[in-house]
C-alpha cells in the first residue's frame, strides 16, 4: 500500500513477512485465476474478510516447477503496466508495459489453464467452472481459448 492510505475492514491485504517478488507473483497469479475465483464465491457474498481468506486453498509445488514459474511470468506480466511497477516487474524479470488487448485476454486464459493444473483439476472439472461460474455469462470463447492452454500445459506435463 501506498504511505499514508487507510484501509477498512473489508479491504483485506496480505503481507509477506518472508519471502520475495515471486511468491507474491506466485500469489497475486493464483487469486486473480478462475479456478480460485470460482472456488472463492461459494463462500464470499459481499466481504471478503480474513476468515474466509485464510483457509483458501493455495498449492504449493517447488520453487523449480514450469506451472509455478509460468504462474509468476503471467501474473508478473498482467499487473506490471506502467512505471509505478518497473521496480517489481525488473525484480521479476518480466516486461513493464501496456499489453495490447489480444495479449492480455491470451496471457488471462493461460493463467486460469495453468491454475487449474496447479489445482489438479481434470478437464471435465475445469469446463464445469467455466459453466457454473457466472449465470448467463457468455464463457465459450474464454472456455475454448483455456482449454487450448489446459491441453498444451497437460502435454508438456
Amino acid at each position: 500500500m501506498p504511505p499514508q492510505v487507510l484501509l477498512v475492514h473489508n479491504s483485506p491485504y496480505l503481507l509477506f513477512p518472508r519471502g520475495d517478488v515471486r511468491d507474491e507473483a506466485y500469489l497475486l497469479g493464483l487469486m486473480s485465476s478462475l479456478p480460485l475465483d470460482w472456488y472463492a464465491r461459494r463462500f464470499v457474498e459481499t466481504h471478503l474478510t480474513f476468515f474466509v481468506l485464510n483457509p483458501f486453498p493455495v498449492p504449493r509445488p517447488g520453487a523449480d516447477s514450469p506451472l509455478r514459474k509460468r504462474v509468476i511470468a503471467l501474473a508478473g506480466r498482467l499487473a506490471s503496466l506502467g512505471d509505478r511497477f518497473a521496480d517489481w516487474a525488473a525484480r521479476l524479470g518480466v516486461v513493464c508495459d501496456p499489453l495490447d488487448a489480444g495479449e492480455k485476454q491470451d496471457h488471462i486464459r493461460e493463467l486460469d489453464a495453468v491454475a487449474a493444473h496447479l489445482y489438479g483439476l481434470t478437464e471435465s472439472q475445469l469446463i464445469h467452472i467455466f459453466e457454473t461460474f457466472h449465470e448467463g455469462w457468455d464463457h465459450e470463447e474464454r472456455l475454448s481459448a483455456t482449454l487450448h492452454h489446459f491441453r498444451a500445459w497437460q502435454a508438456d506435463r
